[in-house]
């Protein structure tokens, strides 16, 4: 059985939160225009899909493996929680184009693909998380790459509508205050996230 609802309010907390990918499609599409962006964003669902397959296919593998792992991946679910509600309490929030990777800024595609299929921050993410919202903490194959599908179709959301809506929520992204606050929130929702999966594991 899966907490499909949960988990996707997870992956829409984080996807929420302002990194690098969404400064850089804002970025980008302000730039070189909306062509760009969508070429972007195609580069990063290919990416993240590809991340979030390898990521799946070694959660299946590792937590067969025993039972006990079960209890073990939800620390680290909960530390890694933790972490990321540090990392979005602890930053301003900006967006800018200066906050964003350049080193492989084009072709557009290949920079979002390359830059999402290696980040080790999404595929600790989907090992340590995923299993957290699926009873007894073994997820099969079919779930996992249900999750993933889930994961990427959010994520893929929230881009399409800051490339569609670039020019109009630049001021609301760059503001400042708001950002801290928004950012703040959604730490401290994180942060309660990591306490629940911190409850499941020594409960």
């Amino acid at each position: 059985m899966m907490d499909i609802a949960g988990f996707a309010l997870a992956v829409l907390l984080i996807e929420l939160t302002p990194g690098p990918n969404m400064g850089w499609l804002v970025a980008l599409t302000l730039a070189e225009g909306r062509r760009a962006g969508l070429a972007a964003i195609s580069g990063i669902a290919l990416g993240l899909a590809g991340n979030a397959a390898l990521s799946v296919l070694a959660a299946s593998f590792i937590l067969a493996q025993s039972e006990g792992l079960a209890q073990i991946m939800s620390g680290l679910a909960a530390a890694m929680m933790a972490w990321l509600a540090w990392q979005a309490w602890r930053t301003s929030g900006s967006t800018s184009a200066a906050a964003t990777p350049t080193a492989a800024a084009r072709p557009n595609f290949y920079a979002g693909l390359v830059i999402n299929l290696l980040n080790p921050k999404a595929a600790l993410f989907f090992i340590t998380v995923m299993p957290q919202f699926i009873a007894g903490g073994q997820p099969s194959l079919p779930q996992g790459l249900m999750m993933a599908a889930i994961s990427l179709s959010i994520a893929t959301g929230i881009h399409l509508a800051l490339v569609l809506g670039a020019e109009q929520m630049r001021p609301m992204l760059m503001a400042h205050n708001r950002a801290m606050i928004v950012r703040r929130i959604l730490a401290a929702a994180m942060l309660g996230v990591a306490v629940w999966f911190l409850a499941k594991a020594f409960g």
